[in-house]
């Protein structure tokens, strides 16, 4: 589908603070936290976070909750009296001011996105259900039963009409699950249910997700789904456990039986081409993506245990990265805080603006590159073996490991061909 200076997702140790808020010195309390990005005056997503005081290390941990994803923001440091927090895999952060020891009032920004792009964020001490909807608290409202998988249409009855798979369990009136697409999961959502409404959100960074919708007769669901301020649509689902997506490996494909061949330019030199010395009688993996691209992210965390697997084995393994923006500049060091905080031991190149269109002219053998992250597998002999499209990650549960498993099969069958 289609976002400077510590280890990814490692248990950050925030220099202990105490800024000046309001004439007086501000000590967070230690536990979980609700968090709230305000889309507009009737959309607001909700998330959770956790806080704690590391008295021995002398710091913080600061943590985003998502269903099962727990992600450690990197402290940046105070700007005048608030404090900045990056996400560890992407150029974007939040921005926070201590009222007092129980309240942060701020902005999420997103640098990679055009007019200064920034939502109103709250974050306030205190636990409960993700969703605060009256009726989760009343014992005699019973929640409709939507676990199982529902044959989801975003934008229907239109020209932009998608298709993905929705895929939930629930306990009680908490849901987590994802939407699965052709290009790519929509991560780790979480949320609840009532007796006929739904409730879904999702905060990493990268996406900012919610989703509210009406259910009708346990079969029939009907909302509206936000990505961040700047955009929404209709979706509706029915329930269809025996719905499947196009399989992602027959989505791009070869249009030239030549052998296969690349070189990506810029203004003055070569900066990429296939096949070279290094990848000779190699099993090669050529993952076109972006350092923004939560799946792309996903991906490479896989390959990041592929290589360090089969790297003396014969394992290559390069990222093509396709970055938003156009100072290279920029680009290039978005890349080197990549590399420094995922570690993945192979290495990543930048080819350009994230321009599906661009890679495309890119990969002329192909049909089109249609998602990022698309990955190319080569065998020894030089030739393509497989093309997946997208990236299901651990938000989409068996799928997830399933597909892990069946392509290290695979490559360990190229490694020993």
């Amino acid at each position: 589908m289609n976002t400077p200076k510590t280890v990814l997702l490692s248990v950050l140790f925030l220099f202990f603070w105490c800024v000046s808020a309001r004439g007086a010195n501000v000590k967070l309390i230690d536990g979980n936290w609700k968090g709230v990005l305000i889309l507009s005056e009737n959309s607001k997503l909700p998330f959770d976070v956790q806080i704690k005081t590391l008295q021995k290390k002398n710091g913080i941990d600061v943590r985003v909750i998502n269903g099962k994803e727990d992600i450690a923001l990197i402290y940046y440091g105070n700007i005048n009296d608030s404090i900045k927090l990056e996400f560890p895999a992407f150029a974007t952060y939040l921005i926070l001011k201590p009222l007092k020891k129980s309240r942060l009032e701020g902005y999420w920004v997103n640098p990679t996105k055009k007019n200064n792009y920034r939502i109103p964020c709250i974050i306030t001490y205190g636990s409960g259900k993700r969703f605060e909807h009256p009726a989760l608290y009343q014992s005699t409202i019973q929640p409709i039963n939507i676990q199982g998988k529902w044959e989801t249409t975003f934008e229907p009855g239109t020209k932009d009409s998608s298709m993905a798979a929705g895929i939930f369990e629930q306990r009680y009136n908490d849901i987590s699950g994802t939407f699965l697409t052709e290009t790519g999961d929509y991560r780790f959502l979480e949320g609840n249910v009532t007796s006929d409404s739904l409730f879904l959100s999702t905060f990493d960074g990268s996406h900012a997700f919610l989703f509210k919708a009406k259910i009708s007769n346990n079969e029939f669901i009907s909302g509206e789904f936000y990505s961040g301020k700047h955009w929404s649509c209709k979706w509706v689902a029915v329930k269809n456990n025996s719905f499947e997506l196009t399989h992602p490996d027959s989505l791009t494909y070869l249009t030239k039986k030549e052998p296969f061949a690349i070189q990506i330019k810029n203004d003055t030199e070569v900066i990429f081409q296939f096949p070279n010395e290094q990848t000779k009688n190699k099993v090669v993996i050529l993952q076109i993506m972006g350092t923004w691209c939560p799946n792309c992210m996903d991906e490479s965390r896989f390959f990041k245990e592929l290589f360090q697997k089969y790297h003396s084995s014969g394992l290559e393994i390069y990222g093509l990265c396709y970055e938003n923006g156009s100072d290279v500049t920029v680009q290039k060091q978005r890349i080197a805080t990549y590399i420094e905080r995922m570690k993945p031991g192979y290495d990543f190149i930048l080819a350009g603006t994230a321009s599906k269109g661009l890679a495309s002219e890119h990969f002329k053998m192909l049909n089109q590159v249609m998602s990022f992250p698309t990955a190319i597998i080569i065998g020894k002999d030089g030739e393509v073996k497989r093309i997946h499209t997208g990236f299901n990650g651990p938000g989409t549960g068996t799928y997830y490991t399933e597909y892990i498993k069946e392509t290290e099969t695979f490559i360990q069958s190229l490694l020993q061909n």
